[in-house]
């Protein structure tokens, strides 16, 4: 067994997920390139539309959703919940109430003067975690299970509360904190979120469930979980790569403006991983929770669901909008620091838990040696 964890955590992650952030960066230079170096670019994409909204970046908006939601396993839905509605509380609390007040909180201080900015990272903020919490959730060694399970509610939920709560937050809120700047704010209607999010989460999501039962009950769960699941997942990447490439086709006039821009975002979302993360896994610690339960109310509580903030930012503000560039930058961001605090996890695991099995003492005797 390696006893360098950091060194375990790099070679359990694919390459793909290794350098998802360069990965990221360079679509979103390519694409401001292709839109610099040819302008006609912008209205050829432009030229495929239904209803208004641009049919290739719909394809592509609703396929990097369908691998994780494809991925969850919803007949265990209620049977884990009632296992241990405790943690499951919690985490939830964390989820819908303290992770969007804080994104909003931090938003409204640290982009005051930049109330579009403000209300892409707020729409990051509210679409709560799917998909690459799974993989920070098993780096860490939290519950599978369990983590398996918040991400199946959050989808639920985010079908249910995603378009009332982003009205709330980008509409409603701002107005009632400043009606003095009102003509600062962008109006969105409640509809037009509802419209998108039924659109661009529930579509994959109908999909997603169509291949859990159809295909999993006539193919063997077995070959559904290690085959088709391991082939459909680096195409929700190759999906996001090839939309972020035609959003900033359309935004070549940025390039210069780009790293200001990054920067800008990236200040409150470090602060929110950071500050959600370290409140999650201090409160849980104070509860009694167990590692694997601390790790993952952790890791659930302080990722987003970023593919859901880019779509509905895409659909209700545009391509080019600068609410969209906000939440692309959620991914770019969210990766190296959630890859710390994997890291940070492990350090953390013999120092603050007691070791409950033969395996959880040998992990924290190999790490507590330097280990």
């Amino acid at each position: 067994m390696d006893r360098d964890p950091a060194r375990n955590v790099l070679s359990s992650l694919s390459i793909l997920d290794k350098l998802l952030p360069v990965w990221i960066f360079a679509a979103m230079v390519a694409g401001v390139l292709i839109g610099d170096l040819l302008p006609s670019s912008g209205r050829l994409i432009n030229s495929f539309q239904v209803e208004g909204v641009s049919l290739p970046i719909a394809i592509g908006l609703i396929w990097m959703m369908y691998p994780p939601l494809a991925g969850v396993n919803y007949r265990e839905i209620g049977r884990v919940v009632t296992g241990n509605k405790r943690v499951m509380g919690y985490s939830l609390f964390l989820n819908w109430v303290v992770g969007p007040f804080l994104m909003f909180a931090l938003a409204w201080v640290l982009l005051a003067g930049f109330p579009l900015l403000r209300d892409g990272v707020i729409l990051v903020g509210l679409a709560r975690c799917i998909a690459m919490v799974l993989v920070w959730n098993m780096l860490a060694g939290g519950d599978n299970e369990y983590a398996a399970l918040i991400v199946a509610l959050n989808a639920a939920f985010q079908i249910a509360l995603y378009s009332a709560y982003a009205y709330f937050f980008i509409t409603v809120v701002p107005r009632l904190l400043d009606p003095s700047a009102s003509s600062a704010f962008v109006d969105v209607g409640a509809l037009n979120i509802a419209k998108s999010v039924a659109v661009f989460l529930g579509v994959p999501f109908l999909l997603g469930i169509a291949s859990r039962y159809g295909l999993a009950q006539r193919k063997g769960g077995r070959w559904y979980q290690e085959r088709f699941l391991e082939r459909i997942r680096p195409t929700a990447l190759i999906a996001l790569l090839f939309t972020l490439v035609v959003m900033f086709s359309l935004q070549g006039g940025y390039f210069v403006e780009l790293p200001l821009r990054l920067v800008r975002v990236a200040f409150p979302l470090v602060t929110y991983f950071v500050l959600m993360f370290g409140l999650s896994y201090i409160t849980s610690w104070k509860l009694g929770f167990g590692y694997e339960d601390t790790v993952t109310t952790s890791f659930t509580a302080a990722s987003n669901n970023f593919e859901l903030a880019i779509a509905v930012a895409v659909s209700v503000f545009g391509l080019s909008s600068s609410q969209a560039f906000a939440t692309v930058v959620g991914p770019l961001i969210e990766v190296p620091v959630m890859i710390s605090l994997v890291y940070i996890s492990l350090w953390l695991r013999p120092r603050l838990f007691t070791p409950k099995t033969h395996a959880d003492r040998y992990v924290a005797t190999r790490e507590g040696e330097g280990a």
